[in-house]
């Protein structure tokens, strides 16, 4: 009798693979880094190849603890929007995986912009036109390397967000891998039909992306096919985008009920049933997931480009800190900001703005202004960026929101979930098991091949490690809001 369930979760910065028993417990863990590749300003890439490496390796170091044969299934999700484009008959991307950040197809967007407007294809897809989303990043690709139109045309040359590609490597690869997507991935192409749950052929003859390239879109908790290799015999049986399978692993499976997750951007989903809500204050409308052959489920989501990855660029790029957990122990040197506010528009801005010529700004500098400033302005400019997404959330749900559930890697940080707290003026919660995106991507997984039975059984294993309530007075947060929505003008229009 099986076990456990497991989940490889494939993030922007790095792989791991997590077992968890029938309780939603951790059994083994094993996580490994992969190279991020900057060629150029705004481009973004990963090697595919790299990725898939360590997708293995993970997957050979979790399996230490367990034996491959007490697992009933395992799911896979990833790091969304992140484009790859392979040859089917021996594995090998054509180019490396331009990731979500990536703003090289902001001329595409242009050009796409021009006739239609930038919510030209919003009615049917839920987004705006935008560098983040894959269908211009393809369209990129076939322009841009030589020779393998007619082979995408073919259907040898195949494109994926980086689920598929990691699901068609597990289920043999150019021997019989399966290539399959999700409708939450799908949703994420900015060329999948929300009502139909399938391609929408205008949206592919606009792009000028052949059908015979892309995977069948498939539900998120379903059998796509068994896994070769180190899990051989093992279904595989989940595939959710990481937001939607962090809101997953929430068991935030009521309308109404939403999480934030902290991780390389942050990601605030709120459950709207089987209702297709269209966004008026910048939001995105996108898949929740569907279980099975069941109604699909869908939700409103905040995306912002640059949290965690901001406190990356301290370490990497600037040499401030030497460890992402340093942030919190500098940002505590000092009572306040000194003033100082950090817009991280890196890649554009995303939520609720969608401005690809923005770039990021520091405001408000003195001489007064020492490193635990910065520090401190680079934390408080996750949770300022998260209160704009949770105010455009209110209005168009018509829903306050009374509670914020949170997950991802920056929720250890204290200093940050209490100011997130202050900012909001609600209590934001962290569960015991804070990995909720390998978590949900179980769960999807189990409940395919019945090792649970209904997402009822999941919400019981929900539990709640900590809880900050707001402590901020109400003037101190309308002034330094204000302030920081100045700030963020500064962004705008930056590139001509």
């Amino acid at each position: 009798m099986a076990q456990y369930a497991a989940a490889v979760d494939q993030g922007t910065t790095s792989t791991r693979f997590m077992v968890f028993d029938h309780g939603g417990q951790v059994v083994s863990v094993d996580q490994k880094e992969h190279e991020q590749i900057y060629p150029k300003p705004g481009w973004v890439e990963h090697d595919p190849m790299e990725i898939w490496q360590r997708t293995q390796e993970v997957i050979r170091a979790g399996l230490d603890k367990v034996t491959v044969s007490d697992i009933a299934a395992v799911g896979v999700t990833n790091q969304r929007e992140t484009t790859v484009v392979w040859d089917r008959t021996n594995g090998r991307p054509v180019y490396n995986a331009i990731v979500w950040q990536d703003t090289r197809t902001d001329q595409i967007c242009n050009e796409l912009s021009a006739d239609g407007g930038q919510d030209r294809f919003r009615a049917k897809t839920g987004l705006p036109i935008a560098t983040y989303f894959s269908g211009p990043k393809i369209k990129w690709i076939l322009e841009n390397v030589d020779g393998i139109r007619d082979k995408a045309e073919s259907g040898d040359v195949i494109f994926g967000n980086i689920d598929s590609f990691v699901i068609w490597q597990l289920t043999g690869g150019p021997d019989g891998g399966v290539h399959v997507t999700d409708v939450t991935n799908a949703s994420r192409t900015m060329m999948m039909s929300l009502e139909t749950l399938d391609w929408d052929d205008e949206i592919l003859g606009i792009l000028n992306v052949p059908r015979a390239m892309l995977p069948e879109i498939r539900a998120s908790s379903e059998v796509y096919g068994e896994a070769k290799g180190d899990l051989s015999g093992i279904s595989v049986a989940g595939d959710l985008g990481d937001q939607q399978a962090a809101l997953f692993g929430q068991t935030c499976f009521s309308v109404g009920e939403a999480k934030n997750t902290y991780g390389t951007g942050n990601f605030l989903l709120l459950n709207t049933g089987n209702e297709i809500v269209q966004s008026k204050s910048g939001l995105l409308t996108t898949l929740a997931y569907k279980i099975g052959d069941q109604p699909a489920v869908y939700c409103l989501e905040g995306a912002i480009a640059i949290t965690g990855a901001l406190v990356q660029w301290l370490r990497d790029n600037i040499g401030l800190i030497s460890s992402a957990p340093e942030i919190e122990t500098l940002a505590k040197t000092v009572d306040d900001n000194g003033g100082v506010y950090f817009v991280p528009a890196f890649s554009g801005l995303f939520a609720p703005y969608w401005k690809g010529n923005a770039r990021g700004v520091i405001a408000g500098l003195t001489r007064y202004v020492n490193k635990g400033h910065i520090a401190r302005a680079t934390l408080e400019a996750t949770a300022w960026q998260t209160k704009e997404v949770v105010e455009a959330m209110n209005t168009d749900s018509g829903v306050d929101l009374t509670s914020l559930k949170v997950d991802g890697g920056m929720v250890q940080n204290e200093l940050l979930m209490q100011f997130q707290a202050d900012v909001l003026d609600v209590p934001v919660i962290r569960p015991t098991v804070a990995e909720t995106t390998s978590l949900g991507a179980a769960y999807a997984a189990g409940l395919a091949v019945g090792f649970w039975s209904e997402v009822e059984d999941l919400r019981a294993n929900w539990g709640k490690d900590k809880e900050w309530q707001p402590q901020m007075d109400p003037q101190e947060r309308d002034k330094e809001y204000a302030l920081w929505k100045k700030a963020v003008t500064r962004t705008f229009d930056w590139i001509d």
